[in-house]
This record gives C-alpha cells, structure tokens and sequence, in this order.
C-alpha cells in the first residue's frame, strides 16, 4: 500500500467517525470544508493548466454546492434559505466561468463567498452549542 492510498484510507475513516456524529450544522461545516480544499486545488489546477484534474475538480465542487443547496429547507427557512439557494446557485455558474476562461480569481470569488457562509454557519453552531 502506497502513502498515498494510506493516507486516502486514514482520511476517509476519520471522515466517517466525523460525520457519524455530527449534527447537521456540522455536517453542513464539514462539507464547507472540505469544498474550500477543493476550490484550492482547483485554483492551483487552474494555474498549473492542468485541464483534467481541473474539470474533475470543478466537478467535485459543484456536485457539493448542489448537496449543500438540496438540503435547504424552504418551507422554514423563507428569504434566508432563498439567498443562500441564489448565493449556491452564484457560485456554481462562476466555478463553471472559471473553468471555461481558466480564471483563478473567479475560483477566489468563490471562495470569498463560501466562507462568509461558512463563517455564518460557524455563528450558527456556536449560538447553539
């Protein structure tokens, strides 16, 4: 077994034992998370020209920013929920910009976006800890 494939098997059970317990504003910071660490690859993707890995990437990051976004309850969340819906939809169309124009700064307007909602999320858990 290579480091890498180590490592990969480390991850996905410390991933696992994470998620298992997590409330589901954790599990919505987790995911965050790990979509910021994605974005940074797909950044540095995007400035290598590494065209595959970079449309993997983008890939990756949308289908997250589509299972963050179907997972907004409408019906009680009201305006709130459907900014956050508008804001994921935003961010998935300038990911797709950024793959077509290999335009690092759109991925970092991404990322300026996901983290103010990442920072929102966090308020949430800590107002509810």
């Amino acid at each position: 077994m290579s480091y890498q494939e180590a490592y990969g098997n480390y991850h996905a059970v410390n991933l696992d034992a994470q998620t298992s317990r997590a409330t589901p504003v954790e599990l919505v910071l987790l995911l965050t998370d790990g979509l910021l660490d994605e974005l940074a690859r797909v950044r540095g993707h995007i400035v290598g020209k590494r065209y595959e890995q970079k449309a993997a990437g983008i890939d990756k990051c949308c289908e997250i920013i589509n299972g963050l976004a179907s997972s907004l309850d409408f019906e009680q969340g009201g305006e709130v929920v459907a900014n956050l819906a508008n804001l994921y939809d935003f961010c998935s169309s300038r990911l797709q910009g950024a793959g077509i124009k290999m335009d690092p700064a759109m991925v970092d307007e991404v990322v300026g976006v996901l983290t103010t909602i990442r920072q929102g999320w966090q308020g949430v858990q800590e107002r509810n800890a």
